[in-house]
């Protein structure tokens, strides 16, 4: 095994909250779990492609909104994740707005 890479504070963040959500998924049911666990892989690959890794605040923010998501999650009452991709379909047909 190589040498381990030195991770910075954010970086440590940004893992310890994907590690989170798939210890939450593992509680939920079975079909439930997958689901999950397919949302929050795709929501941290995404942003993983498309944040600039030098825009701290933003991954600051997104990081912060995680750790909500990831509380609510953990509620029993909640039962899974869902995402809503209205934005990007919006761009693509060019009807963004602000003020969402």
């Amino acid at each position: 095994m190589g040498p381990r890479v030195k991770l910075s504070g954010i970086q440590r963040q940004a893992l310890a909250l994907y590690r989170g959500f798939l210890r939450t998924a593992r509680l939920k049911a079975p079909d439930e779990r997958q689901r999950s666990e397919s949302v929050v892989s795709a929501e941290f690959r995404e942003n993983a492609r498309n944040v600039d890794r030098r825009n701290f605040v933003y991954i600051e923010y997104l990081i912060r909104k995680g750790k909500r998501q990831l509380d609510q999650l953990k509620n029993p009452d909640i039962t899974g994740l869902s995402t809503l991709q209205i934005n990007k379909i919006m761009k693509s047909e060019g009807l963004a707005f602000d003020g969402v």
